[in-house]
C-alpha cells in the first residue's frame, strides 16, 4: 500500500504564492522559498516548497518556521502537509486493518488535491 506523491511544479507554486499571498508582497515570499534548495541535500524543490506554503496557509510566520524546518529536514514538512492523517497515526499504523490505512491515504490525499486546486 503506497501513498500517492503530488508532481509539483515550479507553476504551482506560482499559482499558489499569488493565491496565497498579496501582490505586494510575492516577491517576498519568492525570495524566502529560495532559501530551499540551495544545499545538495535538499531535494524536490518544488514539492518541499509547496508544502511549506500548505502549512503555512498565507502566514509569512508560518512560512518561515516551516521553511527553516524543512531547511533542516525536509521530511518533515512533506508529511505534514501532504500525508497529514497518516502522520498522526504513525506509531499505531501497522495495527490498523489494511481498509482503514486505504481510507487514511486516501483522505490525505483528497485533502490535499482540494487544497492545491483551490481558487
Amino acid at each position: 500500500m503506497t501513498q500517492p506523491t503530488p508532481n509539483i511544479t515550479a507553476a504551482d507554486v506560482e499559482r499558489v504564492v499569488r493565491r496565497d499571498y498579496a501582490a505586494d508582497r510575492v516577491d517576498e515570499v519568492h525570495k524566502m522559498l529560495g532559501e530551499y534548495g540551495q544545499e545538495d541535500w535538499h531535494p524536490e524543490v518544488d514539492r518541499v516548497r509547496m508544502a511549506i506554503l500548505k502549512l503555512a496557509a498565507g502566514n509569512f510566520e508560518e512560512l518561515r518556521m516551516h521553511l527553516e524546518i524543512a531547511k533542516r529536514d525536509f521530511r518533515d514538512v512533506l508529511s505534514a502537509a501532504e500525508y497529514p492523517g497518516y502522520t498522526k497515526k504513525w506509531f499505531h499504523i501497522d495495527k490498523l486493518p489494511p481498509h482503514e490505512k486505504q481510507e487514511i491515504i486516501d483522505a490525505d490525499w483528497t485533502q490535499y488535491q482540494d487544497w492545491l486546486q483551490r481558487k
